[in-house]
């Protein structure tokens, strides 16, 4: 009678622990018990509505903050990036943009400080693949492989097919002294000659 009734208190307890272990675990209950604080729904509240703090939003350059990263930045609203494209290239924002203000001025990756329209687009971050300058290509072959024709130069050409063809040893001049450098179509490279069509005087 004794072994029985000790049969019976353990599989009445094994049955009770198996029960409350498969429906709820001691952890699901502590967390159900637990309640978020407010300090950390502010912080999930301001890191969800914070988009300027994200990679990769694209929104317009007033609603950035002094100090961001950027690239594919637009030259006029609404004509699609045109600046800070390349690969690792990254411009910085360098007065606070805002409403009032018309334009916002912007460091690109050559140094220069160009004044940018606060309505213009931008992409947050900086462009990936920033080892593609110090790639180093194996072989000649594989230059042709990206689509790059060999660059032959005017002076190891002939008179015939370049202004720098010919003459004796390494001489742009062709026979007569003092030559400026010219295009293959006889243009001046140097100078500040224009080459673009000429605006109609008023």
């Amino acid at each position: 009678m004794a072994l029985w009734r000790a049969r019976m208190a353990s599989s009445s307890l094994l049955r009770n622990v198996i029960s409350h272990s498969f429906s709820t675990s001691p952890f699901e209950a502590m967390v159900s018990k637990m309640k978020p604080s407010k300090e950390l729904e502010s912080m999930m509240e301001q890191f969800s509505l914070d988009i300027s703090s994200q990679i990769g939003s694209c929104m317009p350059l007033g609603m950035m903050r002094i100090g961001t990263l950027i690239h594919n930045i637009e030259i006029r609203p609404g004509q699609g990036g045109k600046l800070v494209r390349a690969a690792g290239t990254s411009a910085k924002i360098l007065t606070e943009p805002s409403a009032s203000t018309k334009f916002c001025e912007v460091k690109l990756p050559s140094g220069v400080k160009k004044l940018v329209d606060v309505k213009c687009r931008a992409t947050i971050g900086q462009v990936s693949n920033p080892e593609h300058g110090t790639k180093k290509l194996r072989k000649a072959g594989q230059s042709r492989w990206l689509g790059r024709r060999p660059t032959v130069r005017g002076v190891a050409m002939n008179p015939v097919d370049h202004p720098h063809g010919g003459g004796e040893g390494r001489s742009k001049s062709s026979g007569s002294h003092g030559r400026v450098s010219l295009t293959p179509w006889g243009k001046p490279t140097k100078s500040g000659y224009k080459t673009g069509p000429l605006k109609r005087k008023k």
